[in-house]
């Protein structure tokens, strides 16, 4: 069975909307916060992610493009102040581009950074497809052979989206 990643994110007063919820806009922020800590990385962490991977930020020679997002909600995230869960794994990979699959669901205490999927009921699904890019030259390249190896223990059916026309 695939290992998916369990990423914790905090849910800040200026997520919600009038009716108390996380706002559909900022539900993507939650999702962008946890998939920087799962596959950027980053040295000054003691326990860094098995997928953080991809070395990022200013000056770096390739960059990660968002080239699509779609999220399907099944329930109104609340606030809370343990946050919530987003459980990562990769739907596709390929030449340039990986799909990145998450669900939202309750922090439950306790639980493994990584592991079998979820059962828990999830608050939304979501996808993103993130091409990689030479920073010099904005053109695709490839995942390199290190990426796949480090990806692929958590590659499993992407995510079905029920509402599609």
């Amino acid at each position: 069975m695939t290992a998916r990643l369990r990423i914790p994110v905090a849910v800040r007063w200026g997520d919600l909307d009038a009716y108390g919820h996380v706002n559909n806009a900022d539900a993507f922020t939650l999702l962008e916060e946890a998939r920087i800590e799962a596959f950027w990385a980053n040295d000054a962490r003691p326990d860094p992610w098995p997928t953080a991977i991809l070395a990022m930020g200013p000056g770096a020679a390739v960059q990660t493009l968002v080239a699509r997002q779609e999220m399907e909600y099944a329930r109104p995230m609340p606030h809370s102040r343990s946050g919530l869960l987003v459980q990562l794994w990769i739907g596709r990979m390929g030449g340039s581009s990986i799909e990145v699959c998450y669900s939202i669901h309750d922090v439950e205490p306790d639980l493994a950074r990584i592991g079998p999927p979820l059962t828990s009921p999830a608050y939304a699904v979501a996808t993103t497809t993130l091409v990689m890019v030479t920073t010099a030259t904005g053109a695709p390249t490839r995942l390199l052979p290190e990426h796949r190896a480090a990806l692929e223990p958590h590659l499993d059916t992407p995510v079905a989206f029920r509402h599609r026309r």
